[in-house]
Formats: structure tokens, C-alpha cells, sequence
């Protein structure tokens, strides 16, 4: 776009706490934002606006109802595994079938913060099969809970553990692209969430903010994004390797936005089961 920016890179605690500060303060520095949890923050944050790309998206991939924020990537969520510990051919074809590994035991990890895989296991399967499920692979394969998506990635590629009960899809593949041996398979449900971006609703930049934001989710920022592993949220951009959004729309997927509140609780949920 030609516009200058100033870019400041942190995990979601961080950018939060930040804006909190400067909110404080009364003085908000902040133009744009995009991070994996824009639900989580109070909506009167966000500048309600509908930029003209926006009608290239999938239909989960945007707020509907607010038109508050906008999702540039999606983040699928499915087990992934070492290809020279795992065969193909012994992968489970369902969650239920996880237990039917015992040799797994000790070598399965999973990310302490995967709610929105723990919420979209209970949806699909209902509360009380979901959470019989989960406790089943839990007693069987006593998981490793990790904490960093992506470390727990690399230790997988590394030989560390065999199985990730749950990851992005995307992080699987980036260390794959470094040539280790890892891959993912997909298994309904398929939990997504989005890499979202919003604008200030009290941004002194506005009209600049929302031609930013605009332009995050054209077809030239996200063509720019697969090349690094990214999943696109338009029809008209391809990830790499081709051919992953067509795989995962085979399955059932459940978009799954926790707020604030829904994740707190979800974490608790997951805590009395994992921590067995």
C-alpha cells in the first residue's frame, strides 16, 4: 500500500497486556491488530467495517454479525506424526481408535492450550462420548501435555515423542518443509480458528488502518502468507502443498472462536482431564 507501518511482534499475552497499559494511559498507539483471539477482547475495541476483500473470504473466516475483525489464515487443527517412528498404514481412523495403540504410551504429546480441539471433540461426538473419549486416550497413551505448538512440532520431527494428539496444521508442515519427518492426518472433527486481524476503533490512522487491514487479506498478502505454510481463507489462493483446504472441507469442520470466558472454562475442562 505504500504505507509506512511500525511493527510490533509478541504472543497474545503480550499484545494484550500492552494495549491495557496504553488504554490506561489513555494514549493507544495501536492501529492494528491480528492475533488468534480478537473474540476475546471486548468488541467496542474493534472499528466496525466491512473492507471490499472481505467478500473473497470464507464465510467463517469474518465477523458476520460485528464486522469487527478478519481472518487472513486459518489455523486447522489435526494429529500429526513421525514418519519414521508411525507407519501410514497404523494411523487411527478415528479418535476412538487412538486406545487401540498402547505401544504409543509416553511417546504422544499434546499443547496445553488446545481448548478449541477439547470444545469441537465434545460438539461433534456430544458431551458425554467426547469427554469418554479423550479420558479413554488420556488412561491408555498418557499424553505429554507441551507447552508451544510449534516446539512440540519440532520435537515430534525430532523423535521425541511419535504422536501429537492435536496441532496446526501449519506448524506440522513448516517443520516438514525443514525436512524432518513429520505429517499430518486428518480425522473428524476438524477444530479451525483464524489468524484474525481487527482496527482501532479509536485509531488516530483509521482510514490508513482499514486500507491495512484490507490489504492483509488480499490476494497478493495471502499468496505471500502460503509460501510460508500459512492455510489461505480465499477460494483463490492456493496453500502449499496444494490441495489442503479441498482435504479438510471433505471432513467435518467446526469453526471454534472462544471468548474469554468460553476459554477459561474450556482450560478447566481440560485440566481435569489431562491431568490424570
Amino acid at each position: 500500500t505504500g504505507i509506512k507501518v511500525n511493527y510490533v511482534r509478541g504472543s497474545d499475552s503480550q499484545l494484550y497486556a500492552r494495549i491495557a497499559i496504553e488504554q490506561r494511559a489513555g494514549k493507544q498507539e495501536w492501529d492494528l491488530l491480528q492475533t488468534t483471539g480478537l473474540q476475546k477482547l471486548p468488541p467496542s475495541m474493534f472499528h466496525a467495517f466491512e473492507p471490499p476483500e472481505a467478500k473473497n473470504l470464507d464465510a467463517g473466516a469474518k465477523d458476520s454479525k460485528g464486522h469487527r475483525w478478519y481472518g487472513i489464515y486459518a489455523n486447522y487443527n489435526a494429529p500429526g506424526y513421525n514418519t519414521k517412528l508411525v507407519k501410514a498404514s497404523e494411523l487411527p481412523k478415528t479418535y476412538e481408535d487412538f486406545v487401540k495403540h498402547p505401544e504409543w504410551k509416553g511417546k504422544v504429546a499434546i499443547d496445553f492450550s488446545d481448548n478449541e480441539w477439547l470444545k469441537a471433540m465434545f460438539t461433534y461426538y456430544g458431551e458425554k462420548k467426547g469427554r469418554e473419549i479423550v479420558t479413554n486416550i488420556v488412561k491408555v497413551l498418557k499424553p505429554a501435555v507441551t507447552k508451544g505448538h510449534l516446539a512440540m512440532a519440532r520435537s515430534v520431527g525430532a523423535g521425541e515423542y511419535a504422536i501429537e494428539l492435536n496441532q496446526y496444521v501449519n506448524l506440522t508442515l513448516n517443520v516438514k518443509f525443514k525436512g524432518q519427518p513429520i505429517d499430518y492426518w486428518v480425522l473428524d472433527p476438524v477444530a479451525v480458528f483464524y489468524g484474525q486481524i481487527g482496527v482501532n476503533a479509536k485509531s488516530a490512522r483509521l482510514h490508513a488502518a482499514m486500507l491495512g487491514a484490507n490489504f492483509a487479506i488480499s490476494h497478493q498478502a495471502e499468496t505471500f502468507l502460503a509460501k510460508f505454510g500459512r492455510i489461505p481463507t480465499r477460494d483463490d489462493v492456493e496453500s502449499k502443498p496444494p490441495g489442503i483446504v479441498k482435504q479438510f472441507k471433505k471432513h467435518k469442520v467446526i469453526p471454534e472462536l472462544l471468548t474469554a470466558e468460553e476459554d477459561r472454562k474450556w482450560q478447566k475442562t481440560f485440566k481435569e482431564i489431562f491431568q490424570q
